[in-house]
Order: structure tokens, then sequence, then C-alpha cells
């Protein structure tokens, strides 16, 4: 779990890019080369511990394994009005 506010404020733009990446058809290949890039980034910069960033990798990774967070959603169709009878 994490805990430093600067840590889950990274985690939330980091899984909602992956999401938008997987609705314009990126999969999980292309998903985890943009991790590894952004997590080079931030240990590159020094703006979180590395503990930090250690931690970051560990709940993104989860987030990406979990398939319920990739689902497409189903609408359901309008039934015509004058037709349902």
């Amino acid at each position: 779990m994490l805990t430093d506010s600067q840590t889950i404020r990274y985690y939330q733009k980091l899984t909602d890019a992956l999401v938008e990446m997987w609705n314009r058809g990126y999969r999980f290949d292309d998903l985890r080369l943009y991790i590894d890039g952004y997590l080079a980034a931030l240990r590159q910069t020094n703006i979180l511990e590395p503990h930090h960033i250690h931690r970051l990798e560990e709940e993104v990774t989860r987030y990406m394994y979990d398939t319920s967070n990739f689902e497409l959603l189903q609408t359901q169709t309008e039934k015509d009005y004058y037709n349902n009878f």
C-alpha cells in the first residue's frame, strides 16, 4: 500500500495513462515499456525516494496484471419503444 501522497499522485497519473493507452489499442508489452520509461524518468530526476519508486513499481505492476482494470465496457443498446411490445 502506498502511503506517501506524492507517490500516490504518480500512481494515479500512471494508472490513468495505462487505461487510456489500453483504450487506444496498446497492449501489455507497450504498457510495460511505458511503465519502465516512466519509472526510469522518476529515478533520473530524483523526485521520489528510491524505496517509494520501488513500491510504486510493485503497485503499478499489480494493477497492470489485474485484468479487471482493462475490461472493455459493454454498453447496453436502448430498445425501441414501439417494437418492444
